[in-house]
């Protein structure tokens, strides 16, 4: 339960973060409404972006993987239609406000990770 907490918490600090970073392009109306968006994220995350991935994977092949983001400015423009209080300007937005996230959300994710317990190299 605590390591669903903490991640609920790191995406959500990483939804707000990249909301403020892309500036007017992303509108969000507070930081409830980034614990709206990392949920709704997480949920499409599970049950929608599979199928998602399934049913584009000959264009994923294609493409080396490069499609799959595409899927996820897909799924954040699902979030987008979902929630009232997200809003993100274009699929351009979209494409950028994904690979933001992610970036962001790597970086908390290993400034919280335990050292003391990775094996050495």
């Amino acid at each position: 339960m605590r390591s669903i907490l903490l991640r609920l918490l790191v995406n959500t600090l990483s939804v707000f973060f990249t909301a403020w970073i892309l500036g007017d392009a992303v509108q969000l109306d507070g930081f409830t409404s980034a614990i709206g968006v990392a949920i709704v994220l997480g949920l499409l995350n599970v049950f929608i972006k599979p199928l998602l991935v399934l049913f584009t994977l000959p264009a994923t092949l294609f493409t080396f993987g490069l499609f799959l983001f595409v899927i996820n400015a897909l799924v954040i423009m699902l979030a987008d239609s979902m929630l009232s209080s997200f809003h993100v300007a274009n699929f351009w937005w979209a494409l950028l406000f994904s690979l933001v996230l992610s970036f962001i959300n790597s970086l908390l994710r290993n400034l919280g990770e335990d050292r003391q317990n990775q094996e050495p190299y």
